[in-house]
């Protein structure tokens, strides 16, 4: 068989190719009729060519591979342990736990774990005594291991701060300063898709946070985590986890700071439903697959029944399946750059990071992240950013199959309630008002369960 040869056909350009769409439109204008704008103001044009792309950044930053990530909440330290072995058996190969309070011993918790695989560890506490028992079990066994925590996210989530603002970050400084044997940055962003930030905020912000945090710590030495949510929008979202890196790498180099970082990627919840709720399956598979194509370091999925059900071994089963299933037999991690010259993805990586960088720098204009949520600007944007995706919704022309568009009218779930799935209103003193995250479907799923 001869070799495929594309050389006898003559190269058509960028400008061949609009005249030609041009002529086939009979005189409709091309930008109105084919050109389209994202939430972020980034043009999606109807073909992306070569001729365009002789200067791009071909200089991604890349990662090594993607971990099948475990979410473990502690409640009782033997069953954690057995669970842990039992779900590393079944192919998780990183463990993220969440440590509720100080009361959980950490030396009972790990002295029969693994020491082969990476552990984090959710900490929604701040106390140096605890941190200090870790740092002193660790210095002697030697886990692979980056402690999640972030006064920051606890501010933006909760309204207040874990002590107040001083206290926080003295702690973290301590920690920097005297404890070696573990990370212990963390963005945790979650909350900003959650609650319905466009992308552009999304990674502004998550600059922003990280920017705090590299002012404000003396001689930064620990590594990096930043945990993202990443919805529907799949190519968008691909983008979105290469911008990222991008960004996040760019800042990194200004301070010359060369501390590695990881990237972990979960499913938004914004999308996800309680009616129809085996569509979760497929909206939660779509964004796992783009958060490993935009390079993702680590991977938790979410259970398709997670609104609505108590932590079970079949959600848990069926959502580590998922990943399972796109690594081993997709092979979604042999290649390591899997869009790399998709001129496309590219074209929307390089807009929304150079639109990033744009608002991030307007954010460190006006004093930064901090003073910004205390004024209030940031959930200002966020919460305009949300209702105009809300009224899409609302309208129909952001779709949820099997909610706004072709819902089952037999459907029923009042009485498979066991978790409350809807925004819960604390009255409570707070400093700041908190970003507060919920879901495209509760006005819709709350009229429908009324009507039951």
């Amino acid at each position: 068989m001869s070799q495929l040869s594309f050389s006898e056909f003559d190269h058509v350009t960028s400008k061949q190719w609009k005249q030609r769409i041009q002529f086939d439109l009979k005189g409709a204008e091309y930008n109105d009729t084919l050109v389209w704008e994202s939430p972020e103001g980034i043009k999606i044009k109807p073909f992306y060519h070569v001729d365009e792309f002789k200067n791009t950044n071909q200089n991604f930053p890349k990662n090594n591979g993607f971990e099948i990530v475990q979410n473990i909440f502690v409640h009782d330290v033997n069953k954690t342990i057995k669970r842990t072995h039992e779900v590393l058996k079944r192919g998780a190969e990183s463990i993220r736990f969440t440590i509720e309070n100080d009361q959980v011993s950490f030396e009972n918790l790990f002295q029969l774990l693994p020491k082969s695989i990476p552990y984090y560890v959710h900490l929604p506490f701040l106390s140096i005594e605890y941190l200090q028992s870790i740092e002193n079990f660790n210095l002697i066994q030697g886990f692979d291991l980056h402690i999640v925590l972030d006064p920051i996210e606890q501010l933006m989530t909760d309204g207040n701060w874990f002590i107040n603002m001083e206290q926080d970050f003295k702690v973290l400084n301590h920690v920097n300063q005297n404890f070696k044997s573990f990370g212990f940055i963390t963005i945790k962003n979650l909350h900003f898709q959650n609650a319905g930030a466009n992308m552009v905020q999304q990674l502004a912000y998550s600059l922003a946070h990280l920017n705090e945090y590299l002012n404000r710590i003396k001689n930064l030495n620990s590594p990096i985590v930043i945990e993202i949510a990443v919805g529907s929008h799949y190519f968008f979202e691909i983008a979105k986890v290469k911008a990222l890196r991008w960004v996040v790498q760019t800042l990194l180099n200004e301070y010359e700071i060369y501390t590695p970082f990881k990237i972990l990627v979960t499913p938004t919840k914004r999308n996800k439903t309680i009616y129809d709720y085996n569509l979760n399956m497929l909206r939660t598979t779509t964004e796992c697959m783009s958060g490993i194509l935009g390079g993702a370091d680590g991977i938790y999925n979410l259970p398709y029944d997670a609104l609505y059900h108590k932590d079970n071994e079949f959600g848990d089963r069926i959502a580590r399946n998922q990943l399972l299933i796109l690594k081993h037999e997709s092979y979604l991690d042999k290649n390591l750059n899997p869009t790399e010259g998709t001129y496309f993805i590219e074209s929307i990586t390089e807009q929304l990071a150079e639109k990033a960088l744009i608002l991030f720098k307007e954010i460190e204009k006006n004093e930064g992240l901090i003073t910004q949520l205390i004024e209030g600007t940031i959930q200002r944007k966020i919460h305009e950013s949300a209702q105009k995706e809300q009224e899409l919704f609302d309208s129909g022309k952001e779709v949820l199959i099997g909610t706004n568009k072709h819902p089952n009218p037999k459907d029923r779930m009042k009485n498979d309630l066991e978790l409350y799935p809807f925004l819960k209103k604390k009255t409570r003193k707070t400093l700041i008002t908190p970003i507060i995250e919920k879901r495209l479907a509760e006005k819709m799923e709350q009229d429908r369960l009324a009507q039951e």
